[in-house]
């Protein structure tokens, strides 16, 4: 994981001064996820500062779109405080044909970015900037949530032996149910590394998260994503860019890799008799064997990310879902595989699955297939008792 140290360089002399005594009054008026125990002053205001571009709402001027999908981290991120999941999807598409996966690049795929800054006025005359919509070409269209980067710090601080470990462990405890590490580039390195982030796994770093979320989502270029996403594929509209530079020069990408780094993760509900009976049922059908319940974090410079052992309820590596994949391909994940989900901050979501399609626990097991398919079959057996302990259980998280 990449050093804070730097952090200061972010922030000017007289930021620094004056945030290091922010008061619960001049913190911002939504409630954000806390911080991780026991910060530094330095530490505490890279969160501080972190959370103000969390919040920011870019325009125009500072580089929005062309075409995007929101204006703000938080429009995604915000439920049950900044820093959480919420209902919101976005969409991507590609087309199938003969078993390989086409993302349609040239038609804009494969995300959609469903708004556009509108009618701008050009030396050329009127420009418009419309939403994309998917195309007729695509036989393949699929719904992703926004998930919680609560406590996402602690998973970026795990060395890639240790997910390279937990794989082969899976491995030889059951190869019917095991996992698979999503290994892709790290651009900061230009190395191979594993994938943790994203629901393919596709993403290996917080840093790199944040640049592909600005430039994606946001329309926002920077260091490592400095190509505009072109308009519907067409990439001749981009000479009508208002803000053709590169946008951010990792001042904001940094920031926000700081405030996900620091947010501490989600906090755990009550722990009943009930609570405790339906964990152990959770491990007698299965479910452990891909959401693993703890982690330990490697050596890391902030005591707070430095050798912790976590409790996600996931193992971050790709699993066959059969039905349940999205179809889309990403990296070395296939259309079927999905990163196992990490159930912490379970008891505050609202929809669940990658599709926000189940509107309760119980749906969403019930459409586990794949891999997951016998620990489904055998929630399914489950007498009254155990589901309902079961169920209290994962209402804790």
């Amino acid at each position: 994981m990449r050093s804070l140290g730097r952090v200061c360089l972010f922030a000017s002399a007289v930021v620094y001064a004056i945030s290091l005594q922010l008061t619960a009054q001049q913190r911002p008026s939504q409630q954000v996820g806390r911080p991780l125990d026991g910060l530094t002053p330095t530490l505490a205001l890279a969160f501080d500062v972190g959370t103000r571009t969390f919040l920011n709402r870019y325009d125009i001027a500072d580089g929005l779109g062309p075409v995007f999908n929101d204006e703000s981290c938080v429009d995604c991120h915000r439920t049950p405080v900044v820093g959480g999941g919420s209902n919101r999807t976005v969409t991507r598409f590609g087309r199938m044909e003969g078993g390989i996966f086409d993302p349609l690049s040239e038609l804009g795929g494969s995300l959609i970015q469903t708004r556009g800054i509108g009618t701008i006025t050009t030396s050329d005359g009127a420009q418009n900037f419309a939403g994309e919509r998917v195309p007729s070409e695509a036989n393949v269209v699929a719904r992703r949530r926004s998930t919680t980067i609560l406590g996402l710090g602690l998973v970026d601080a795990v060395p890639d032996a240790t997910w390279l470990a937990i794989a082969r462990a899976e491995a030889s405890a059951d190869a019917a149910s095991a996992g698979r590490p999503n290994i892709v580039l790290n651009l900061a390195t230009r190395e191979a590394a594993v994938g943790k982030f994203g629901w393919k796994a596709q993403v290996p770093t917080l840093v790199q998260f944040a640049g592909d979320a600005l430039m994606n989502e946001i329309g926002i270029t920077n260091p490592d994503f400095r190509d505009e996403s072109c308009p519907q594929g067409d990439c001749s509209r981009l000479a009508f860019n208002p803000a053709p530079a590169m946008n951010d020069d990792g001042r904001d990408v940094g920031r926000l890799a700081d405030f996900m780094t620091l947010l501490a993760p989600p906090e755990r509900g009550g722990i009943t008799a009930d609570v405790v009976a339906g964990e152990s049922v959770f491990f007698d059908i299965g479910c452990g064997a891909c959401h693993l319940p703890g982690i330990q974090t490697g050596a890391n410079a902030i005591a707070a990310l430095n050798r912790v052992t976590f409790h996600p309820y996931s193992d971050f590596l790709l699993h066959d879902m059969g039905s349940l994949g999205d179809g889309i391909a990403q990296g070395q994940a296939s259309p079927r595989e999905i990163r196992t989900a990490p159930l912490w901050g379970l008891r505050s979501a609202g929809r669940l699955l990658h599709d926000a399609g189940a509107t309760s626990i119980d749906q969403a097991i019930l459409r586990h297939d794949g891999q997951a398919r016998a620990a489904r079959d055998r929630f399914a057996a489950l007498d009254a008792d155990r589901s309902a302990a079961l169920l209290a259980f994962l209402r804790s998280l």
